[in-house]
């Protein structure tokens, strides 16, 4: 036997066992994952929406272990192709048509705070995306009321959407069509889920936290690839790069992930692929539902990983009405939230901008300078008077 072929065998070998190294524990995570994730609830629409209560104990059983589950066969009017396309044009559109619509922090000419436009923001380690809020009101918000503690927090709560204003008129209203069709859909599967709960439980008292939801949030988001890199991105955990770092939400969650992977669970003390949505839902609720429930549900801790592709999603936030006492859990017993907090509204007012670095100021009951203001060359009203011809761009 040459000493060239016995060289040659040695090389195969070692090249061998270094891809069995590196894809192994891939393998075996993707293995492992769909083992994990195979007895995830999957629940009809038709069913959940109209309360068969046959579908609770699939619910129950898969929030209590894994902290989520799919809803399938939505709505034949329902197509999540319609809605990926939209939400990819919008994303396309001009920076300064995208930043007349951004929120005061990016905008300051701008008065709406939470609903609307926020850029990529590439000092913000903990999260990189690109995003557009829309909440349930089409109306101005009331002027807050400086004597209720909670005021400025009502009317961020209330705020009217903003809609893109384009040259093309038929985008702007079907895009409004679309996500506003969406919201309601989500909302729907919402409720329904904090339906089925409470009767698992036995709280009836559950959906009442939810009867106005004026925080209520659907969420156009996109995950570009990051440009800078800092230790911030990455986790804390396994190293592994992230463009969402881990952490639970906080009330009801309803993802749409399309075809795009990179979310990741948290399941028996690893991360764990979530499969895609592709056109149906997936839910899961967040710490702070999971407490009023006497933690009888779990909140998922899950985090979003880098990609090799921009990734897109659409998350809709189903909240509590801001004056819900969340001081105590349905039992009476008290909350974590409750030793600092009795009502939602107070406790949004502290979370809400920890959640969203890149998107809110630190406070949101104070006002602040924005540290770099952008050159934002139109407002919103400017723009809208010169699609109608008003002035000339």
């Amino acid at each position: 036997m040459s000493l060239c072929w016995r060289a040659s065998m040695a090389s195969l070998v070692v090249g061998i066992s270094y891809l069995l190294a590196l894809h192994l524990p891939t393998v075996f995570l993707s293995f492992t994952s769909r083992k994990s994730f195979e007895e995830v609830a999957r629940i009809p629409y038709g069913q959940l929406v109209t309360g068969d209560p046959s579908v609770d104990p699939r619910i129950y059983d898969s929030m209590r272990e894994y902290g989520f589950f799919f809803v399938v066969n939505i709505t034949e009017n329902y197509d999540s192709s319609v809605e990926l396309a939209y939400l990819k044009q919008f994303f396309q559109l001009e920076h300064r048509v995208k930043m007349a619509l951004a929120v005061n922090k990016h905008n300051p000419a701008n008065t709406n705070v939470y609903r609307g436009y926020g850029p990529p923001q590439d000092s913000s380690g903990t999260q990189y995306k690109e995003l557009f809020n829309i909440g349930p009101h089409e109306t101005p918000p009331p002027t807050a009321n400086l004597t209720d503690d909670l005021g400025l927090v009502r009317t961020i709560g209330l705020e009217q959407n903003v809609w893109p204003v384009t040259s093309e008129g038929s985008f702007d209203r079907r895009f409004k069509e679309v996500f506003r069709r969406g919201f309601e859909l989500r909302r729907e599967v919402a409720r329904a889920v904090v339906e089925s709960i409470s009767r698992s439980l036995g709280y009836p008292a559950l959906p009442q936290l939810f009867t106005h939801h004026e925080f209520s949030t659907l969420g156009l988001r996109k995950y570009p690839q990051r440009k800078k890199l800092n230790n911030d991105m990455f986790s804390g955990i396994d190293n592994v790069l992230l463009s969402e770092l881990e952490h639970e939400d906080s009330t009801v969650t309803v993802l749409s992930t399309f075809n795009n992977t990179g979310l990741q669970a948290l399941y028996e003390g690893s991360y764990m692929d979530v499969p895609v949505t592709d056109n149906d839902f997936m839910i899961n609720i967040g710490t702070l539902i999971s407490e009023l429930t006497d933690n009888r549900v779990i909140a998922v801790n899950h985090r979003v990983k880098q990609i090799s592709n921009v990734r897109y999603s659409i998350p809709f936030f189903y909240n509590p009405s801001i004056d819900a006492d969340i001081s105590t859990s349905l039992t009476g017993h008290r909350t974590t939230a409750g030793q600092r907090y009795r009502k939602f509204g107070e406790w949004m007012r502290d979370y809400l901008p920890k959640v969203e670095p890149a998107l809110l100021r630190s406070s949101l009951s104070e006002e602040e300078p924005s540290e770099s203001p952008p050159h934002v060359p139109f407002t919103l009203m400017e723009l809208r008077n010169a699609a109608d011809g008003i002035i000339a761009l």
